[in-house]
């Protein structure tokens, strides 16, 4: 048996003793039809909905209510959409772009754009910049077996920004990489906190958003069509975690996801051809 071989076993192994529960989303709301590709949530201060897209898309953060429609636009002051991936905010109001979106794994400009509270009444609120690099990363772009520095979701806890990492591995492999970067203005090189398997179906498990609940107990890593909720871990060792895999029972792109309180979550797909552009709830158990 070779070394492949072997390996690929033992993610099949892991896989299959992995218990799913089947859950069905709660449709809310429509996208107007100019956010087709609504890449990151946060909830606002005011419990509106902050949101962004992905690249290709303007250099703006709108606000929308539960029923999708647009209550204001920010267009961000030295801050460049090259591909802004997901929204986290901390506990004092002040909003974070992941701007890391790296498809290609070609990227060497990775940032997170800081919005501070005091800059989010202005009309182009100015963004102080975190840029950041992989350590593990030596190739732009490193071979087919080692794409793992595409990036989608992020959230932020006790003064630092946790990064999962978006596996796109040919062999796959089903890990996410886990990083932190300090939440102030500089340059950092990330740091390395370890790797999670969530599951070997290329299809379903690479990690398009994140967030973490209000108490700090549970963190939902989207992918497409599932969510794992991790629990049982002390910060900011996320590697031993217990992990609950909910199927979503969908095939839209779903993109985003954001806590609304501690057993309550909102999704947001990207409109294709198999629907989307919809804001969904959905409550954990």
């Amino acid at each position: 048996m070779n070394k492949l071989t072997l390996v690929f076993l033992l993610i099949m192994g892991q896989a299959c003793a992995q218990k799913t529960y089947l859950s069905e989303l709660n449709p809310l709301s429509k996208f107007p039809s100019e956010l087709k590709e609504v890449s990151g949530m946060e909830i606002a201060a005011d419990g509106n909905i902050w949101v962004i897209e992905d690249s290709g898309n303007k250099d703006k953060v709108y606000k929308v209510d539960r029923d999708c429609e647009e209550k204001e636009s920010l267009k961000i002051d030295h801050a460049k959409n090259r591909d802004w991936e997901d929204l986290t905010k901390d506990i004092n109001g002040n909003l974070y772009i992941g701007d890391f979106g790296n498809n290609k794994n070609a990227r060497k400009d990775l940032v997170i754009y800081k919005i501070p509270k005091e800059e989010m009444g202005k009309k182009e609120p100015n963004a102080d910049k975190i840029e950041f690099k992989y350590p593990q990363q030596k190739y732009f772009p490193p071979k087919k077996d080692s794409l793992y520095f595409d990036t989608e979701g992020f959230f932020h806890l006790n003064d630092y920004l946790y990064i999962f990492t978006k596996n796109r591995t040919r062999p796959y492999t089903g890990k996410t990489l886990i990083y932190r970067v300090p939440d102030k203005k500089g340059e950092y090189e990330a740091e390395f906190l370890g790797t999670l398997f969530l599951c070997a179906d290329q299809d379903h498990c690479s990690v398009t958003s994140a967030d973490i609940s209000p108490n700090g107990n549970t963190i939902a890593l989207l992918s497409y069509g599932f969510v794992f909720l991790l629990t049982d871990f002390s910060a900011p060792d996320f590697t031993k975690s217990s992990i609950k895999i909910i199927d979503l029972n969908t095939n839209t792109q779903v993109e985003s996801v954001c806590f609304v309180d501690n057993k309550t979550l909102l999704i947001a797909d990207e409109e294709n051809n198999h629907g989307g552009r919809n804001l969904y709830e959905l409550k954990l158990d």
